[in-house]
């Protein structure tokens, strides 16, 4: 299974909907929260190219925020992505 990385905040609720489509899912990710460290924020921008929150990356591929990841969900492209 791919590593999968949220760019979140604490409070967002994009951010929890995105935790819990991914929970639902079984996939382990790693949340990075950069409402609690500047820096992260500034290296989630530049690897998005997004200011907004969460930005998932599954692997080094940039799915998007959460509306972007569960339409690709919707699809059936996100699965394939994740292994399952």
């Amino acid at each position: 299974m791919p590593e999968v990385t949220v760019y979140a905040t604490v409070s967002c609720p994009y951010c929890r909907r995105a935790r819990s489509l991914l929970e639902r899912k079984g996939v382990p990710f790693t949340e990075i929260l950069v409402d609690k460290d500047p820096t992260r924020r500034a290296e989630m921008e530049a690897r998005s190219g997004r200011s907004s929150v969460p930005q998932i990356f599954i692997g080094d591929r940039h799915i998007g925020g959460f509306d972007d990841t569960a339409a690709l969900d919707a699809k059936g492209g996100l699965d394939p992505l994740l292994g399952l």
